[in-house]
């Protein structure tokens, strides 16, 4: 069993990471970049999957150099190897150029049983690129996916599925092999056997240790390598026109600091003082 997960970096918008310009657009060069939080998931369906019928994963982005600590990232959570598609033709790609672009990697890699993505990224949050990639692949797809299991006998999978994102909502749908799932973040693993269970603890610490030396497994394509014609990727094979960009406005300052530094004793006992009374809950 083959298992591909496509996952991607974003910019890390945990509070104190993002940095913005004084008309409050994002910059990148600034922000860290880390592996976009829904991909997560699809990582631990992957995971599962190979728990209980054996087989390969292999974690795949699209990006810049960079996105090498992005795919070390991934393999942390789970990943036998990792592919980056990166080169200058394939920047500033949309949607549906950076689908057109991963179909070329995975069609490179084989034909796997099971290609996985997340939801959707924290940055654009279209939801588009893995139904456009399955749609490049022409595999059946199954989205908003909670849960799973692959009958290897009969080649499908059956999963569960929210139902226009209602969680009190759920639909049970087959697909045959090969297939693409999008992980919902609601997606739960199950492992009712403490053999899998067992299994999974393994192959953990044994991708933990991958990860360390991320780069043995890692291989990096091109467009040359992947075939592909630079007019139908990166900007030039990109449909989408950005009409404009909105700033994000910068949240008003509602509270004054006060610095404090360790030598300062007096102001020090009033931030003890100060903090006493939350310490004994009152």
């Amino acid at each position: 069993m083959h298992s591909v997960v496509l996952t991607k970096g974003v910019p890390d918008f945990r509070e104190g990471q993002v940095s913005f310009d004084e008309d409050g657009h994002l910059e990148r060069g600034r922000t860290p970049t880390v592996m976009n939080p829904n991909d997560e998931f699809a990582l631990k369906a992957a995971l599962q999957t190979k728990v209980k019928h054996g087989g390969q994963v292999s974690a795949m982005s699209m990006g810049p150099p960079g996105y090498a600590d992005v795919l070390r990232e991934a393999m942390t959570v789970y990943a036998d190897d990792c592919y980056l598609l990166s080169d200058r033709e394939m920047a500033a790609a949309d949607t549906w150029a950076t689908a057109i672009t991963l179909s070329a990697g995975i069609e490179k890699i084989g034909e796997p049983d099971l290609v996985f993505a997340g939801f959707k990224t924290a940055d654009g949050e279209t939801g588009q690129t893995g139904p456009q990639t399955a749609w490049c692949l022409d595999y059946p797809i199954i989205t908003h996916v909670i849960a799973m299991e692959v009958d290897e006998e009969e080649r499908q999978v059956r999963a569960k599925r929210l139902v226009e994102g209602d969680v009190d909502e759920i639909e049970t749908v087959t697909a045959p092999l090969p297939a693409f799932i999008v992980t919902d973040p609601e997606y739960e693993p199950s492992y009712r056997k403490s053999a899998h269970r067992l299994q999974k603890k393994r192959l953990k610490a044994e991708t933990e240790e991958r990860a360390e030396e991320y780069e043995e497994y890692l291989s990096t394509w091109d467009h040359a390598d992947l075939n592909l014609d630079p007019e139908y990727i990166g900007l030039d094979g990109s449909p989408t026109i950005v009409s404009s960009v909105d700033p994000i406005p910068k949240a008003p300052a509602e509270r004054d600091a006060t610095m404090v530094t360790p030598d300062d004793e007096e102001a020090i006992e009033d931030v003890l003082e100060t903090m006493r009374p939350f310490a004994t809950g009152d």
